[in-house]
């Protein structure tokens, strides 16, 4: 029989729901009261500027330093800082070892790291070592070898790892969370989820070169960017915490869209559109869990197309389908064979964090206010020393498919094992409380 999503009740979490709204609630008000959380960001491009400006919407944040191999940026990023708090951090800049120095600082409490994807795992380690909390952007880690690095790391320095997947903190992903463990779907057997979105304009600078994500396409196949679709079908299925993911197959299709975009900007004898390029336009990857549910995961960013996420959520009762952001149950509204709007669910099944916080998370901007309630999370278990939410099972987990779809394409979609990065603990840890810590 299956145990996919059979982990609590419905009594419980009526509860739950209450109590944790109180606790969210208390922590609004607590908010101006608490003591500084000192920070260091490293990577101050588009995506650290960005979460620069959330985590400066929180009292009681001190960003003591900032990092970028360009030094404009790293200015750049100190102006801001010393405008809204009137204290201006340290620049660390002009080199690809600089960051070190600012991990070594005795006066942080925790690490952004918000660098190119192949620096994450080591960044978040060194952090680690130095005693740093590191909340890491995604995915943590790009081989199966650096998401046990992150795991023994965290494990042998008692220091927590939070990958900070802004995706689990959407209202609607939150919404869905409260009723799968309310039992509204019934027993969850099957998810989908991807990410689709056209970034080929992301993959060449201004010169017509090839910009990191472009040098990645040269030379990996696989699913590269799974954890925005992975992370929120994890949490509704209990991955870690009741369940595990035991087999991954992986797919591609030809690669075709960056050769055709190049040649379309940059000309038809251009070297970038005649040079092969190894990632497929679409990558399908299955993944099956221990108690015999199914996932299946999609990337696409090379080839013309509108950006969706799928999260398709399949359960006995009735399916969810983020796509049309529609709602089918059997035996409510319409009936199990026609579509209604999820909107009416987003009230009635409304998430704590969101009821306590919501207001403030929509004015805050950051991906339709999800980032907001990721720092709110990150902050409060830097402040308590504790795992965050996303604890580092779970940014190992996630973002070990990379590496393992690119080992199940390279032998022809042949089945591969999935590390249990617990170790047996999934066996026995409890699902989430539904209100996200």
């Amino acid at each position: 029989m299956h145990e996919c999503s059979r982990r609590t009740r419905r009594s419980f979490l009526k509860t739950s729901v209450v109590a944790t709204t109180a606790l969210a609630l208390g922590h609004v008000s607590a908010q101006h009261s608490a003591q500084p959380v000192r920070l260091g960001m490293i990577g101050m491009g588009g995506r650290g500027g960005g979460l620069l400006g959330t985590l400066l919407l929180f009292p009681g944040v001190e960003i003591r330093a900032v990092c970028d191999l360009l030094r404009d940026r790293g200015q750049n990023a100190a102006q801001v800082v010393e405008q809204r708090t009137g204290r201006r951090p340290e620049v660390y800049a002009g080199s690809e070892v600089v960051w070190e120095e600012l991990v070594a600082r005795a006066d942080l409490d925790a690490v952004i790291i918000a660098t190119p994807w192949d620096w994450h795992a080591r960044m978040a380690c060194a952090a680690m070592r130095a005693g740093k909390y590191p909340g890491v952007e995604v995915p943590a880690a790009i081989s199966t070898r650096e998401c046990w690095d992150l795991v023994r790391t965290s494990e042998r320095t008692g220091i927590p790892c939070m990958m900070l997947e802004n995706v689990c903190y959407f209202q609607r992903v939150l919404t869905l969370l409260r009723m799968v463990r309310e039992g509204v779907f019934g027993e969850v057997l099957h998810c989908e989820g991807g990410y689709q979105h056209d970034c080929r304009f992301l993959m060449l600078d201004a010169e017509g070169k090839l910009t990191w994500r472009g040098r990645h396409s040269v030379n990996l196949n696989g699913n590269l960017y799974p954890t925005h679709p992975l992370g929120p079908v994890a949490q509704w299925m209990n991955i870690n915490r009741g369940d595990r993911f035991v087999s991954l197959t992986s797919v591609s299709t030809p690669s075709r869209g960056l050769k055709r975009y190049a040649a379309e900007k940059l000309g038809p004898n251009h070297e970038l559109a005649r040079r092969d390029y190894a990632q497929g336009d679409i990558n399908t990857t299955l993944l099956r869990t221990a108690n015999g549910c199914t996932v299946t995961l999609y990337y696409s960013t090379l080839a013309p197309r509108p950006y969706d996420l799928i999260l398709r959520l399949q359960g006995v009762n009735g399916i969810y389908l983020d796509t049309n952001n529609s709602i089918s149950l059997e035996g409510v509204g319409k009936g199990a064979e026609q579509w209604e709007p999820f909107g009416p669910y987003l009230q009635k099944y409304a998430h704590p964090l969101w009821q306590a916080l919501g207001a403030e998370a929509t004015k805050s901007g950051g991906h339709e206010g999800a980032e907001y309630l990721m720092f709110h999370d990150f902050l409060k278990a830097v402040r308590r020393k504790v795992p965050a939410p996303q604890n580092v099972y779970d940014a190992a987990t996630w973002s070990a498919v990379v590496g393992l779809s690119m080992e199940s394409v390279a032998h022809g979609g042949k089945a591969v094992e999935f590390p249990d990065f617990t170790r047996g603990k999934w066996k026995t840890t409890r699902p989430l409380p539904i209100y996200g810590v």
